[in-house]
């Protein structure tokens, strides 16, 4: 049975509306000649104007700021455990998706895509923290196989296939799309997606059209933010511009946002959080779903 990562509906925004309506309401049932005084100041509900990812275990109305990972909006519950990398195996490259090692065992596993370029290889190999695991190119759409890690001898770490590199032929781009896909539709054993998403450059429709082709495949996914050290020289903009647009296009489309976390690979910026958020979705998959 596969786990699809439950987005929680984002808290409401913290509206001055309701304050002036209270105000006017009290004004018109007071004496004319008698001024009334102004209300108390209210104190602001918790994490307004933040959509939360809340996991199984944890109650809207248990939810505090020391609960949420930094540099995203994810909420840490009590299905997050040991989340250290202590091992890591090749397992295989597969060409094909029907040829993807099946576990007899049943060990969960996450799959890592994005655009070509996106720092996926940097990421992986951040997250195990050996170099060259995935194999890292200066050439984007390097990776054309279906990788499959096995981490701590517990659940895998899948490296999937570059999208949308210019300058690859239009039939490989849709070999790769078509694999790909067939990949997703047949893992019984698939906990989530790690969809990444290059925050050093404007937002682009083909991550907005890989994450809508997830939600309607009901594939649970969580959007990683890649190279978050970047600045844009020749723009002078920091990559919380670029996340800030995305985030913005994110609530357009989607009514509850799913999970999202800043990365950097030079810097580690999330990567220890990003192994706690993916250690609870894992506990979870091995003591409720299987």
């Amino acid at each position: 049975m596969l786990l699809r990562v439950r987005p929680f509906p984002s808290f409401p925004p913290l509206s001055t509306s309701r304050f002036s309506a209270s105000t006017h309401a009290t004004t018109a049932a007071s004496s004319p000649t008698t001024p009334t005084p102004p209300p108390p100041p209210q104190p602001a509900p918790p994490l307004v104007e933040t959509a939360l990812y809340i996991p199984p275990g944890v109650a809207q109305d248990e939810v505090s700021m020391d609960m949420v990972l930094p540099g995203s909006n994810i909420v840490i519950g009590p299905y997050a455990g040991d989340a250290k990398v202590k091992s890591v195996e090749f397992v295989k490259s597969s060409a094909k998706a029907k040829d993807c090692p099946r576990d007899p065992l049943g060990r969960p596993e996450f799959a890592v895509l994005g655009r070509s370029n996106v720092g996926k290889s940097s990421l992986i190999n951040s997250l195990v923290r050996k170099k060259e695991v995935a194999l890292t190119s200066k050439k984007p759409g390097k990776t054309q196989l279906i990788n499959h890690f096995l981490i701590n001898k517990s659940w895998y770490l899948v490296d999937l296939p570059g999208y949308g590199f210019a300058h690859a032929p239009r039939s490989a781009k849709t070999d790769w799309s078509a694999f790909t896909k067939g990949y997703f539709l047949n893992r019984d054993s698939l906990v989530s997606a790690l969809l990444l998403v290059d925050s050093s450059v404007p937002p682009q429709q083909i991550d907005l059209d890989c994450a809508n082709w997830l939600g309607r495949n009901n594939i649970g996914f969580t959007f990683v933010f890649t190279k978050c050290d970047k600045v844009r020289a020749s723009k002078g903009k920091r990559s919380d511009d670029n996340l800030k647009k995305f985030q913005d296009l994110i609530s357009d489309h989607y009514q509850e946002p799913p999970p999202w976390i800043m990365t950097s690979s030079v810097t580690g910026l999330g990567r220890d959080d990003l192994l706690l958020h993916m250690s609870q979705l894992r506990n979870y998959w091995d003591q409720e779903v299987v």
